[in-house]
């Protein structure tokens, strides 16, 4: 496995991140526990932001929160000159707490609230991604209330096919994301918004799947929204000033992965894109992608401590964990492949195959099946790689288990950006009816 960042094997043959021992990390804060290197997050941002700037300056790079949305992690992103993408009125105020500009956020999803949609336009949002026919109304009522011409954007699909889960692929003809190019709704759509006096239509989007490691399909997609702002333009008067090509760039979880660095998808998007303006005779519009597990997934790690430790003769070994589907849901969603390493012994050999399971009350309950480990024990830690997309964010209380703390670790430092939660806080938010709270004396 080729760790990523600072994450390496040290001299006492222990995995460390971000210049900490794994097993000190352990110590200080407990198990479970997700480790951010935060080094590694920085690196990825500059390798999307430079190159992207570099080869076509009128361009933005938005960090997709759904990945992970935390103070701390948009205090980051804000520093290296990234703007945002929310998909809730939650992500929004989080972005806002830590001090994000709203003129660099841009609010998605498929079935806003209008009490979202109220706080977007009030705080001045810069642009508002139309993916539902029901929000035009409702958002154009808003403004019209608050004094206000919104900007907003339309998610189209172009009907790319990207090779990944199919619960992650955003293209398909019977996706819940946005309006399909080959029946006309979206052109249907845009008209309506030029009807709308509260609205100002700026530009497209498109999102076409996670975990993608190829460079045809976002090629295609250049190819089929160009070709897109060439029918609006020219049957229809209308310019697009902006296309948001959205994310999707794979990381690495396993061997088998192959990411590329973030340089190829830009260079690939931007070269294509440079081409279809001149050969369409297109305006050359201002150019967004929307990068988030690529930024942060492969930052992550998560601790565990091994407990029991079961063989069925003849079939299957399994070592538990003090986490599970409560923390990582991926592999009970997805089927998602993971890497790991005892992190005491990490320098051992791995002879032993085992499944790693959680700890909830659920067969379905398993984090990684059938790998490779030096002999396991209790006690020992286990570290599962590229936790730091898709694992905090989709974490639960299943079971009344507790979400678990997040640290950031860089140079040798390590602090929380998540604190722990206590069992009080797991029930913090119940209520007893009064007639229940009766019946009981």
């Amino acid at each position: 496995m080729n760790f990523c960042g600072t994450t390496k094997i040290n001299s006492d043959g222990h995995l460390e991140i971000g210049g900490i021992d794994c097993l000190n990390l352990v110590r200080d804060y407990g198990t479970p526990l997700y480790a951010i290197d935060e080094s590694c997050i920085r690196k990825a941002c500059k390798g999307f932001k430079d190159i992207l700037t570099e080869q076509y300056p009128d361009s933005s790079v938005l960090y997709a929160s759904k990945a992970f949305c935390a103070l701390a992690i948009y205090k980051i992103i804000q520093s290296e000159g990234l703007g945002l993408d929310v998909v809730s009125g939650g992500e929004l105020y989080t972005a806002l707490k830590a001090g994000m500009s709203p003129h660099n956020i841009y609010f998605h999803g498929n079935n806003k609230s209008s009490n979202e949609l109220n706080y977007a336009v009030c705080e001045n949002v810069y642009a508002i991604v139309i993916d539902s026919d029901s929000e035009l109304d409702t958002l154009n009522n808003i403004a019209e209330n608050k004094g206000k011409i919104q900007k907003v954007l339309v998610r189209v699909n172009p009907g790319i096919d990207a090779h990944t889960h199919r619960f992650i692929q955003t293209t398909r003809p019977d996706s819940k994301f946005g309006f399909a190019l080959s029946d006309g709704t979206a052109t249907e759509i845009i008209r309506k918004i030029y009807a709308k006096k509260n609205l100002k239509f700026i530009g497209l989007h498109c999102h076409i799947g996670s975990q993608i490691f190829e460079l045809k399909p976002f090629e295609l997609a250049v190819e089929k929204m160009t070709d897109y702002i060439r029918l609006l333009n020219k049957d229809y008067g209308i310019e697009v000033d902006e296309l948001n090509m959205g994310g999707g760039y794979g990381v690495k979880y396993t061997d088998e992965d192959k990411p590329l660095k973030p340089q190829e998808y830009v260079s690939a998007i931007v070269s294509k894109l440079k081409e279809c303006v001149l050969a369409k005779k297109i305006k050359a519009p201002k150019l967004i992608i929307e990068p988030g597990r690529s930024i942060v997934g492969e930052a992550g790690i998560t601790l565990y401590t091994v407990g029991s430790v079961k063989e069925i003769k003849g079939l299957k070994k399994y070592i538990a964990t003090d986490g599970g589907m409560f923390e990582n849901p991926r592999y009970a969603l997805y089927q998602s492949k993971y890497s790991a390493v005892i992190a005491n012994k990490a320098s051992e050999s791995k002879y032993e195959k085992v499944t790693v399971a959680g700890k909830c009350c659920e067969s379905g309950d398993i984090l990684i099946e059938d790998i490779d480990l030096p002999k396991t024990e209790s006690g020992d830690i286990l570290a599962v790689f590229t936790t730091g997309a898709y694992n905090y964010s989709m974490a639960s209380n299943y079971n009344r288990n507790a979400i678990p703390p997040v640290v950031l670790v860089n140079n040798g430092k390590s602090e929380y950006i998540i604190k722990p939660q206590s069992y009080e806080d797991i029930i913090s938010r119940d209520a007893v009816p009064q007639h229940l709270e009766k019946a009981n004396k």
